[in-house]
């Protein structure tokens, strides 16, 4: 566990190997965001019948790098009544936390034959990544609690109400879809055993069911936590359809309404380096990383790259179609979505997982056999599940009834009354 150079002590050589990878991560990361741009307009405007960007450069890959010029040259404006430090400390705030998660991401090494991902470079044995963290997951869920903090205080700070309100609903929302996000989590973690992303990919490099399977964790944990972290992790990068943080029709421009020039520039840049770098947490998380087939004619590291980069472009893909292809939520819906769906599914499947995983290692023997002790498990645990899911739904509903009746009483013009009355007529 950990980095291989350094279980031996630190020298100066470590030091410079260590800053080494963190430069080059970040100078990949910022190419990584440039393009991201130049694919996502390029996407959209083709699922959309257009062109998209034609002019600055080839196919329009300099399109990026023209419009950060020009906005590097624009006059920057602080409002009267913004608090200058904050307001212009926001921007660095909501930008460094997504650089320091993709610290932790393994993005090259070879995982086959039950290696574990390691290069020498200058002699110094160290995996493709800034950092392994022993408790390299928990530290993601740090940074992505952090990096509301730069949209809450750029809000506050720019002393304008649109600006405040479009702060307010982020941290809403953050705290909305962290706790299924850390429930998805929590998943991946009883069955992989380990809060190192390294491991994690070592472990999803195993052989998986008849040896043709991939042993990852989308199909170990049973679909379910994949499809809750999509979502959240979505709604925590505040995209389309969970981008009212910055909702234009509502907000002006949201929380970033005030700001100009490179500050501007720099929420953009936080944007787009949270989407690839999510992107890249969930192909670690639950598709292995770069471990896949090494075919030989590459070196090994080289493949894992090959492998890593595939599996990213398909995610980077699927954020884009979101964003061209579905409308943005409601408020009162995005609160729902949250708080009375995902928390339940991805606490309720946690349960199945943990029942199951007491079923391996025996603690729970009904049949004698393994297999059918699991498979009652967990019939007897989606039923479970489907019940209370029932009856959540009934209390949902009954409350919702109340709610209405209620605003009847106190206002005979209120939707309330207006509803009953209808349903009145109905019947």
């Amino acid at each position: 566990m950990g980095e291989p150079y350094l279980r031996d002590g630190v020298d100066f050589g470590d030091v410079l190997l260590a800053v080494g990878k963190a430069v080059i991560a970040f100078a990949v990361l910022l190419v990584a965001v440039m393009l991201m741009v130049w694919f996502e307009r390029k996407v959209v405007s083709r699922l959309q019948n257009r062109i998209g960007p034609n002019v600055a450069g080839p196919f329009g890959l300099f399109q990026t790098l023209a419009d950060g010029i020009k906005l590097f040259f624009k006059e920057d404006i602080i409002p009267d009544r913004a608090d200058r430090f904050v307001f212009q400390l926001a921007p660095y705030l909501a930008l460094v936390p997504a650089f320091l998660t993709f610290t932790v991401v393994p993005i090259a090494g070879d995982f086959s034959d039950g290696q574990n991902g390691a290069v020498t470079i200058f002699g110094r044995e160290t995996f493709l990544q800034v950092a392994d963290a022993p408790v390299g997951i928990l530290f993601f869920l740090a940074m992505s609690s952090l990096a509301v903090y730069g949209i809450m205080l750029a809000g506050w700070s720019s002393g304008s109400k649109y600006p405040l309100l479009g702060s307010i609903r982020a941290s809403a929302q953050a705290i909305s879809y962290e706790a299924a996000l850390g429930l998805s989590l929590a998943a991946v973690l009883l069955v992989t055993g380990t809060l190192s992303t390294n491991e994690m990919v070592q472990v999803q490099a195993g052989e998986g069911f008849g040896g043709i399977v991939p042993r990852w964790n989308l199909i170990v944990t049973g679909f379910v936590p994949f499809v809750v972290f999509l979502i959240a992790g979505t709604a925590e990068l505040n995209r389309p359809p969970f981008d009212l943080v910055e909702a234009e029709q509502e907000l002006v421009g949201g929380f970033h309404t005030e700001y100009s020039s490179i500050r501007f520039a720099l929420f953009f840049l936080a944007e787009f380096m949270n989407t690839v770098t999510l992107s890249a947490i969930i192909v670690t998380l639950f598709l292995g990383g770069p471990a896949g087939p090494n075919f030989g004619f590459l070196p090994g590291w080289l493949w894992g790259f090959v492998w890593f980069f595939a599996k990213l472009l398909v995610f980077l893909f699927t954020f884009v179609w979101f964003r061209a292809t579905l409308p943005r939520l409601r408020y009162d819906q995005l609160m729902d979505l949250g708080w009375k769906v995902l928390i339940p599914v991805s606490l309720g499947w946690l349960l199945v997982l943990s029942a199951v995983r007491l079923v391996r290692n025996g603690q729970i023997d009904i049949t004698g056999d393994s297999f059918l002790d699991a498979a009652l498990v967990v019939l007897v645990s989606i039923g479970v599940l489907v019940l209370g899911a029932v009856l959540l739904s009934l209390a949902i509903r009954s409350a919702r009834r109340e709610r209405l009746a209620l605003a009847g009483e106190r206002d005979p013009l209120s939707s309330g009354s207006l509803v009953a009355a209808a349903e009145g007529g109905r019947d």
